[in-house]
């Protein structure tokens, strides 16, 4: 029975999270002013570590407002990051919650349309409210997420 307790706790620390992040309310989209400065960011991140990364923005529903391919990034990179992008808007959270779900051995989230399982879709968040999401990908997953993180972190500055 011990051997299952920090399976069971991770799932239940995902619940709650996803509980919590369910009931964030969608705001106002991203303008696309705010999309030139949180791309602006994440390029910047990107650029920092010498990382060629496709880097799009959406709206809460998904949809497209701002995107860029750094030179030199793979082509499969493009449709990776937008579907990083769109999951993380759409399902109100990081994309890694869906990641570690699934290394956690909650393989069920393989199944949720649209549900990207992989770091890098991180909301954009504004008063409290995802008013979009930043998707990244070229690199690791990690460093797809931190160049996620560093656009979206500048949205309410």
């Amino acid at each position: 029975m011990r051997r299952f307790l920090p399976g069971l706790a991770l799932l239940l620390a995902l619940a709650v999270h996803t509980v919590a992040e369910a009931q964030t309310a969608y705001g106002p989209s991203v303008t696309l002013e705010q999309a030139k400065k949180i791309m602006a960011a994440s390029e910047a991140e990107a650029k920092k570590n010498n990382w060629p990364v496709a880097i799009a923005i959406v709206d809460p529903a998904g949809m497209l407002v701002a995107f860029h391919r750094l030179d030199n990034t793979q082509t499969g990179s493009i449709l990776i990051a937008l579907e990083k992008a769109k999951s993380s808007a759409m399902f109100k959270r990081p994309t890694k919650a869906f990641e570690d779900a699934v290394a956690g051995g909650r393989n069920a989230v393989l199944g949720l349309t649209g549900a990207m399982p992989i770091e890098g879709g991180v909301p954009i968040m504004l008063d409290g409210k995802i008013i979009g999401a930043v998707g990244v990908s070229g690199v690791t997953a990690a460093q797809d997420g931190q160049v996620a993180k560093a656009g979206a972190d500048v949205a309410g500055k």
